[in-house]
């Protein structure tokens, strides 16, 4: 049962965190990239910190606390989420996606670099190889007019930048007897603080924005903000950091699907093969014990059960 429910939080993560790029291009149609980075942190806070306000949980306290929680949000939220909007402008979609399924190996990297991936088994190492090989397959990025310059950088950043947070929040926030939603609440609050003067840079002109647009900015804010990073926190205190980073293996799947069925785009064996891939990588990455810090486990599943 537990296993079915992990596999469930990963393919609703995959599913919400996947359209992300798809409401960000729409967002970006309209609103400036320190607005999109903003209006998301802004919106996915105010969500959480209602769903805190009818649960009756409270924010965490004490300065320690959330001088740790605006370490995470920079690195998970805010940096990634402002490279994500200024990369979209120039870079490829298909480069786009290739590269923010790069997070699981930054993070196994981290993970290695730092000891909490001492037990990594070859089955694990050969998933997540057999992972990057499918997104490459299926955005197939030599097939790309041009490799986007800054834009291909800004993306890598993000994809890093996910996963030094995963890492750094897996360690020193998760397991610690917060409850997830209070701590995923309170990184929204954190990264909006964090983003707001970058409004100064071309935020504070007015815009026009139609229905279309605007519904895209508050499902970008409210859902693939919101709802996908409390998930995502939850699944960090489950699974921990790097099986939480190979969602991103999941997410050019997902966008495929997008295209076909929102945008009509085509759909090619290449990119048959390329899913098929790509699961199959997700299914050795996942078979394998995320190596859990000592004495964390009892408290992260007292935080999973709240």
């Amino acid at each position: 049962m537990d296993r079915s429910r992990a596999w469930a939080r990963i393919g609703v993560l995959a599913l919400l965190w996947g359209s992300t790029f798809l409401w960000i291009e729409v967002a970006l149609e309209a609103l400036a990239p320190v607005q999109v980075t903003f209006a998301r942190c802004l919106l996915g806070a105010l969500t959480l910190l209602a769903v805190c306000l009818l649960s009756g949980r409270r924010l965490p306290g004490g300065p320690a606390v959330w001088g740790r929680v605006f370490v995470a949000a920079f690195f998970c939220n805010a940096l990634p989420f402002a490279l994500f909007s200024f990369g979209q402008q120039s870079i490829d979609s298909g480069v786009a996606g290739v590269l923010n399924a790069t997070t699981p190996l930054w993070s196994l990297l981290l993970g290695v670099v730092v000891g909490t991936e001492g037990g990594l088994r070859p089955a694990r190492v050969a998933g997540l190889l057999l992972g990057f090989a499918g997104v490459v397959l299926i955005f197939a990025p030599w097939q790309a007019r041009e490799s986007g310059g800054w834009g291909a950088l800004a993306i890598v950043g993000a994809a890093a930048g996910y996963a030094v947070g995963f890492l750094f929040m897996s360690r020193h926030l998760v397991g610690k007897g917060i409850p997830t939603i209070a701590l995923s609440a309170a990184q929204l609050v954190a990264a909006t603080v964090l983003t707001a003067p970058t409004l100064v840079a071309g935020g504070l002109t007015p815009v026009e924005i139609t229905p279309r647009q605007l519904i895209a900015t508050v499902i970008l804010g409210v859902v693939a903000t919101g709802v996908t990073f409390h998930l995502t926190y939850r699944n960090i205190a489950a699974e921990g950091a790097t099986n939480t980073a190979t969602v991103g293996y999941l997410l050019p799947v997902v966008s495929v699907a997008l295209g076909v069925v929102v945008l009509h785009e085509d759909f090619s064996l290449r990119i048959a093969l390329g899913m098929v891939i790509v699961l199959a990588g997700v299914g050795l990455t996942r078979r394998s014990t995320p190596l859990r810090l000592p004495g964390q486990l009892t408290r992260q599943e007292q935080d999973v059960r709240q």
